[in-house]
């Protein structure tokens, strides 16, 4: 009878430690003739404990970003350049489009005429003033021409006053004719090309930052009280499928859709400088959900399939005829992080085939190579 493996493929040791192990195994088996077959199969075995058991939940999502804005002009005009294109990364404060800022620079011309006149008049006024008041104390000027001069001088003031404000109003309005990047990202879209009019408010740009992306995953509602913020979370990209990253639960939002009953789960990665995100991608993540405090589990790599549907791993027997290998039937529970939860059909303090149990006989002679270590 054919023996199968367990259809989930399983985390593998790292070649530098499967390598070294799979040459002994070869050379332990070439070498020695008779007397290495009467010593038995090298076999690599990990021993069964209590452990912590968990449910392995699949959900999906995307990347995305903390920051992404509509820009639009703060005022109506005609598009003279556009500096951006899509795609472009962009700093704060980099032009990104111009209107025509013909008449307002004119306006602006006329105020800062209008502010240079008044403050040739208040300063000419204030000269007439201090001569009147070094005059004042030799009676050779009425009072009231001092008192006039001061009102003079209190009115030119107000007159430089408004003409500034009028200056800077002007200014800034010549300034709503450029439109800057407000923070660092990328040119998603662009809405709008040279000669086109553009009202006040109309989005001509879409920007995306692209610092600080994040995954955002919809979760049922029933797994809320077993997560947690700063919770460790397995994910995966489409545009790097097979590859596992780790991530951490930043926030958790109890209530996004009322009609699903799910909540967002936000996820930042633990190592972002080599986390490819992009923004928009799809995202896949591997929650563990805590499901009982003790039980056994076994590496995935101990359990083999039968076609009719049996479970079967192999432990390790001691007898007076040398260390042998014995098939249990095991009645498996959750699969979770490279192990299988074993509900019926092992104790405490048995030993499981790891590696070598591929084509092992019940009774079989078996020679421990090495313990199993599990790989993070």
């Amino acid at each position: 009878m054919r023996i199968y493996r367990v259809s989930t493929p399983a985390p593998m040791l790292p070649c530098r430690n499967r390598l070294p192990l799979l040459a002994g195994i070869v050379l332990a088996c070439l070498s020695g003739g008779p007397h290495a077959a009467d010593e038995g199969v090298p076999v690599v075995v990990s021993p069964v404990s209590q452990q912590a058991i968990y449910r392995q939940v699949q959900v999906t999502g995307s990347v995305t970003s903390p920051q992404v804005a509509s820009l639009s002009p703060a005022t109506a005009g005609l598009v003279t350049e556009v500096l951006a294109e899509e795609g472009d990364r962009v700093s704060a404060g980099d032009p990104l489009l111009r209107l025509d800022a013909e008449l307002a620079e004119l306006q602006l011309q006329s105020a800062s005429a209008e502010h240079e006149q008044a403050t040739s008049a208040l300063t000419d006024a204030r000269r007439r003033l201090r001569e009147a008041e070094a005059l004042a104390p030799q009676q050779s000027i009425a009072e009231t021409a001092v008192r006039a001069l001061e009102a003079e001088v209190a009115a030119d003031q107000a007159a430089l006053d408004r003409t500034a404000a009028d200056a800077g109003y002007r200014r800034a309005l010549l300034a709503r004719h450029e439109l800057r990047a407000p923070f660092a990202g990328v040119i998603s879209r662009k809405l709008t090309a040279p000669g086109e009019w553009v009202a006040q408010g109309q989005g001509v740009f879409e920007l995306v930052a692209t610092e600080g992306l994040r995954l955002d995953f919809a979760v049922a509602e029933d797994y809320l009280s077993a997560l947690g913020e700063d919770s460790l979370v397995r994910f995966s990209l489409s545009a790097r499928p097979g590859e596992q990253l780790a991530g951490r639960v930043q926030t958790i939002v109890p209530v996004t859709d009322t009609g699903a009953r799910t909540f967002l789960l936000r996820v930042v990665p633990e190592d972002p400088a080599n986390a490819p995100l992009l923004p928009g991608l799809s995202a896949q993540a591997t929650l563990l959900i805590p499901d009982s405090d003790a039980g056994f589990a076994v590496p995935r790599d101990a359990t083999l399939n039968y076609p009719d549907g049996r479970m079967v791993v192999w432990v390790v027997e001691d007898g007076p005829d040398g260390t042998l290998a014995r098939e249990k039937v095991v009645r498996p529970g959750n699969a979770f992080d490279g192990l299988v939860e074993i509900r019926g059909g092992l104790d405490a303090g048995d030993r499981v085939v790891v590696q070598g149990n591929e084509a092992l006989k019940d009774g079989q002679r078996i020679r421990i190579v090495e313990r199993h270590r599990a790989t993070p």
